[in-house]
């Protein structure tokens, strides 16, 4: 535990760091809805992968899509 400014205790969150996310979860990091998401996906925009019968979203996926966001964005900008 650490002490906030208050001089209370404060807990530390107890919640694994995920390597996986569900579409929805993906979604909420990204700010976005769960259709869009599921779109991007199903577009190969960002790579996914199956886990039995389930569809979850590597974490690093999302990091590679927003750099290729912002790149090729800069690219359109000093076109």
């Amino acid at each position: 535990m650490t002490a906030d400014p208050s001089g209370e205790a404060a807990e530390i969150p107890t919640e694994p760091i995920r390597l996986v996310l569900t579409i929805e979860q993906a979604a909420r990091r990204l700010g976005i809805g769960r259709t869009l998401m599921y779109s991007l996906v199903m577009d190969g925009e960002i790579e996914s992968v199956t886990i039995g019968r389930l569809r979850r979203i590597p974490v690093e996926c999302l990091t590679e899509y927003v750099t290729k966001l912002r790149e090729s964005q800069r690219d359109d900008q000093a076109a």
